[in-house]
């Protein structure tokens, strides 16, 4: 018996209409122990600031995935990306990654930033496709305990 074939991954521009969704993948994706969640209203309101963008990921007809950047002058920002629990492991997160890569060089933004809690598991994707440590934000996330979590910084080109 053959496996099913693995639905395709359709990515979309999202809107504020998304933001419940995006919220429910946030919610599900990022541990809350780290603090990294922003909420409904922290969403709007990056929203509506100029040069910011949402993507939306779908497998089957069900959201799973988004990342929402911005672009500013010749320098772009990914903010957020999660991937339901659900889905992970499917290539939604890098399918995501390579798509705000190619929205940041349409916005002729000639490198990206991201910010990423050290030990997160997504390093190794951010790594993978060419970023790399630019500093570090010492205590930067604050977790429900009142721990506090390093940040990383990397950066990567867009040539």
């Amino acid at each position: 018996m053959n496996a099913a074939a693995p639905q395709p991954i359709e990515l979309r521009e999202g809107g504020v209409q998304d933001l419940p969704s995006v919220c429910r993948i946030m919610q599900a994706a990022f541990d809350p122990a780290f603090g990294e969640a922003w909420t409904q209203p922290q969403c709007m309101g990056m929203m509506a600031l100029t040069g910011v963008w949402l993507l939306v990921a779908s497998i089957d007809g069900r959201d799973c995935g988004f990342a929402m950047a911005r672009a500013m002058l010749d320098e772009a920002e990914l903010l957020l990306l999660a991937t339901d629990p659900g889905a992970q492991g499917r290539g939604v997160g890098g399918a995501l990654l390579r798509a705000v890569i190619a929205e940041s060089r349409n916005r002729r933004a000639t490198k990206l930033h991201l910010e990423v809690r050290q030990g997160n598991a997504a390093i190794r994707l951010y790594h993978r496709v060419g970023f790399e440590k630019a500093g570090e934000r010492r205590g930067y996330y604050r977790g429900t305990n009142g721990q506090t979590f390093n940040a990383l910084t990397l950066a990567r080109a867009l040539g």
